[in-house]
């Protein structure tokens, strides 16, 4: 049996904590809490309203919109288009505002964990000697 072991230890080159009071992560931090938490309240206080109308104010709900259709199921659906209008806005804003500095922190950090040409001959010779 081989008591070799790779090179690459599980001690990192980047320090997580440097990098969570950076400005580009609190930025990032930053925009997606700005966009997040208002959108969550709003929807907390859209569905709970609902719920509430649907449990203490039945006779509300069940005002005729058109034909058999009352305003109880109207709300409801409405509900589940919120849902999905939601998480369309969400993707579009995470896609134009947050994925470009993410993706740029990321790139970053990749960078700093690359082994250098030594670190990566060393990994290399030892891979070699673990498949004979």
């Amino acid at each position: 049996m081989n008591d070799a072991t790779p090179v690459s230890s599980s001690k990192s080159k980047i320090d997580y904590l440097e990098v969570e009071e950076s400005a580009q992560f609190l930025e990032l931090q930053s925009r997606h809490r700005r966009f997040v938490f208002p959108l969550t309240a709003f929807f907390l206080v859209w569905y709970f309203g609902f719920v509430l109308m649907a449990a203490y104010a039945p006779s509300i709900m069940a005002i005729p919109v058109f034909g058999l259709i009352n305003l109880g199921l109207v709300l409801g659906l409405a509900q589940v288009a919120t849902t999905f209008i939601i998480t369309m806005w969400y993707v579009s804003f995470a896609n134009r505002r947050l994925d470009p500095l993410s993706l740029a922190m990321r790139t970053k950090l990749e960078a700093m964990e690359k082994p250098t040409a030594a670190e990566q001959s060393e990994i290399d010779r030892l891979a070699g000697l673990a498949k004979s």
